[in-house]
C-alpha cells in the first residue's frame, strides 16, 4: 500500500509508517491541484497538513484512496463530502497539538494587553520609548471565549489562574461542564457586550464564517481587544479593520487569516495588530504528537479497523470502541445475512438494541448494519463512512430504538428489521463468551447459530422427510453438513432450518431442494 505525505509532515509520524513492511511511503513538498490530481490515483492514503487542498477534483481522481489524514485538528483544506461521497475516511489529530494552541492563545493574549511587538520593534530601533506603550492587566478583566472545546476549555483554566472573570459561548457545552471550569456560559450577545478581551475557538463553517461581522463589533465595549487563533474567516477582516481604525477595538491578536499564507493583509499596516504565520500548533511537541497520532490512523484504516478521530464517521473513545469492537462484527453480520436473505425493495431499516448494548453509544454499531446490508449489493463501495449517506440516497430510512431491558436467556441482543415491498424480515444476534458472534433470531424462531462462511436458510413446514430429503440432496454432491439448526414455535407449524456446510451448493442443488413437499424457500448465504 502507498501512502503519500505532504506539507513537511512530522518525521516522526513518517517513521511510524515506514517502519511497516507493507506500506510505502513517498514524501512531496506541498503540490498544487494539478499536481495532486495527477497522481493521487496511484496511493492508498494521503497525509497532508493545512497547505494542501485536498478538492473534490483531486478526490475524483482517487482510484484507491481510502483515507485522508490530517495532521492537525481542522479539516477545511479538504473537501469532506466529497470525501464521503466516495467512501473515503478523513481522520485528524483533535489532541496532540492542544496545548500548543492554548499557550500560542495566551501568548497572544499578554503580548497584546502588554505591546511586547511593538516595544520590541522600536526598542530594536533604537528608541527607548516607555510612554507609547501603556498596557493593561489581565486580572480583572472579562475574557469572553466563543468554543468551549479543548483549546477553549485550556484558555479558560489558564485565564482563571491569571483571576480573570471567563464567560463563553457554546451551544454544545452543558452547565454542568462550564462551571467545572469555573466559566459561566451566557448568549452570544451577552459575551460581545460584557467581555475585555474576546478569543474565538470554533471551526470556520457556513453557520460561523464572519460571526464577528460588523455587528458583532458595534455590540463590543469600546476598546475590546480580539485574539484569534483559531481559523481564518470566523472573524470579518474589512469590519475588524475599520473597527480598529476607529478605535472600538483597541487591537487585535491574530495567528490565522481568510487568505493564507496572508501577505499584503491591510489589517499588516495596523500598529494595533499582533500577527503570526498560522504558528498556534507549531510547537516540537504538537507537530510530532499529530504526525503520530495520524500515522497511528492511517494504518488502522488501511488495515480495515475503526479508527478514533475520523471526522466524517461517528469519533469514538478508546474505552467505548474496545467494548463495542465485537459487536461491530456482529452488526455487519447481521446486515449482511438479511441482505441475501431479502426480496422486494428495502424501505425501512429498523436496528432494535436491548440489554446492556442498549446504554451504550450505537451510531457507529447501526452504521455496521448498514454497511453489511448495502455493500453486497450494490456496486458501488459501500464502508463505515457513506453507510448512512448510501442509505439515505435510496431513500431508505433508518431506525434506532433502545430498548434497556435484557431479553429473557440475553444479556444483549441486537435485532434487525428490514422491511420491503415484499414484506418484513428479521434477524437477531448476541454475543456468547464475551465476543463470540452468533444469529440466535430469525424472523422470530429461535435458533443457535455461528454467522459465518457457506450457510443455507430454509423455512419449511414441521413434518418428516423435509430435513432427511435437504441431506441426501447434498451428500450426493459431497457436501458436508458442519451443523444445522431448526426453530419452530408449534408442531406440525411453520419452520426454519439452517445448515452450516463446508463449501458453496451449486445452483441446480438449491433449486432441486426448493422442489421439496413443504419448502417455501431455499437461500444460500456467504459470511
Amino acid at each position: 500500500m502507498k501512502v503519500l505525505v505532504t506539507d513537511n509532515v512530522a518525521r516522526e509520524g513518517v517513521a511510524i509508517l515506514e517502519r511497516e513492511p507493507d506500506i510505502e511511503v513517498e514524501v512531496r513538498d506541498t503540490p498544487g491541484e494539478e499536481e495532486l490530481a495527477a497522481v493521487i490515483g496511484e496511493y492508498d492514503a494521503l497525509i497532508v497538513r493545512s497547505a494542501t487542498k485536498v478538492t473534490a477534483r483531486v478526490i475524483e481522481n482517487a482510484q484507491r484512496l481510502k483515507v485522508i489524514a490530517r495532521a492537525g485538528v481542522g479539516v477545511d483544506n479538504i473537501d469532506v463530502d466529497a470525501a464521503t461521497r466516495k467512501g473515503i475516511m478523513v481522520v485528524n489529530a483533535p489532541n496532540g497539538n492542544t496545548v500548543a494552541a492554548t499557550e500560542h492563545t495566551m501568548a497572544m493574549m499578554l503580548a497584546l494587553a502588554r505591546n511586547i511587538p511593538q516595544a520590541n520593534t522600536r526598542l530594536k530601533a533604537g528608541v527607548w520609548d516607555r510612554q507609547s506603550f501603556v498596557g493593561v492587566e489581565l486580572r480583572g478583566k472579562t475574557l469572553g471565549i466563543i468554543g468551549l472545546g479543548r483549546i477553549g476549555s485550556g484558555v479558560a483554566r489558564r485565564a482563571r489562574a491569571m483571576e480573570m472573570r471567563v464567560l463563553a459561548y457554546d451551544p454544545y457545552i452543558r452547565e454542568e461542564q462550564a462551571a467545572s471550569l469555573g466559566v459561566e456560559l451566557v448568549a452570544l450577545e451577552t459575551l460581545l457586550r460584557q467581555s475585555d478581551f474576546i478569543t474565538v475557538h470554533i471551526p470556520l463553517t457556513k453557520e460561523s464564517r464572519h460571526l464577528l461581522n460588523e455587528r458583532a463589533f458595534g455590540m463590543m465595549k469600546d476598546g475590546v481587544r480580539i485574539v484569534n487563533c483559531a481559523r481564518g474567516g470566523v472573524i470579518d477582516e474589512e469590519a475588524l479593520y475599520r473597527a480598529l481604525v476607529s478605535g472600538k477595538v483597541a487591537g487585535a491578536a491574530l495567528d490565522v487569516f481568510e487568505v493564507e499564507p496572508a501577505v499584503g493583509n491591510p489589517l499588516f499596516q495596523l500598529d494595533n495588530v499582533i500577527v503570526t504565520p498560522h504558528l498556534g500548533a507549531s510547537t516540537r511537541e504538537a507537530q510530532a504528537g499529530v504526525a503520530a497520532d495520524v500515522a497511528a490512523e492511517v494504518l488502522a484504516a488501511l488495515r480495515g479497523e475503526v479508527v478514533r478521530n475520523a471526522v466524517n464517521i461517528p469519533a469514538i473513545d478508546p474505552g467505548t470502541l474496545a467494548r463495542l469492537r465485537p459487536y461491530l462484527e456482529l452488526a455487519e453480520k447481521l446486515g449482511r445475512f438479511q441482505a441475501q436473505v431479502l426480496t422486494g425493495r428495502t424501505q425501512k431499516v429498523e436496528v432494535v438494541y436491548s440489554g446492556e448494548i442498549a446504554r451504550e453509544d450505537v451510531t457507529l454499531v447501526t452504521t455496521a448494519v448498514l454497511k453489511g446490508l448495502l455493500d453486497p449489493i450494490l456496486q458501488a463501495k459501500v464502508n463505515f463512512v457513506n453507510a448512512p449517506l448510501v442509505a439515505k440516497e435510496r431513500g431508505i430510512q433508518v431506525v434506532q430504538v433502545k430498548e434497556d431491558r435484557e431479553e429473557t436467556g440475553w444479556a444483549s441482543l441486537i435485532t434487525v428489521r428490514t422491511h420491503t415491498s415484499d414484506g418484513e424480515h428479521m434477524v437477531g444476534g448476541t454475543l456468547f463468551y464475551g465476543n463470540e458472534p452468533r444469529i440466535v433470531l430469525i424472523d422470530g424462531y429461535r435458533v443457535d447459530t455461528i454467522p459465518s462462511g457457506h450457510m443455507l436458510v430454509i423455512p419449511h413446514t414441521d413434518k418428516p422427510r423435509i430435513i432427511g430429503r435437504v441431506g441426501t440432496l447434498l451428500g450426493q454432491q459431497d457436501i458436508n453438513i458442519a451443523f444445522m439448526q431448526v426453530g419452530r414455535k408449534v408442531i406440525g407449524g411453520r419452520a426454519i432450518m439452517v445448515l452450516s456446510v463446508d463449501s458453496p451448493v451449486p445452483e441446480e442443488t438449491l433449486a432441486e431442494i426448493a422442489k421439496g413437499d413443504g419448502i417455501f424457500d431455499v437461500k444460500q448465504v456467504k459470511l
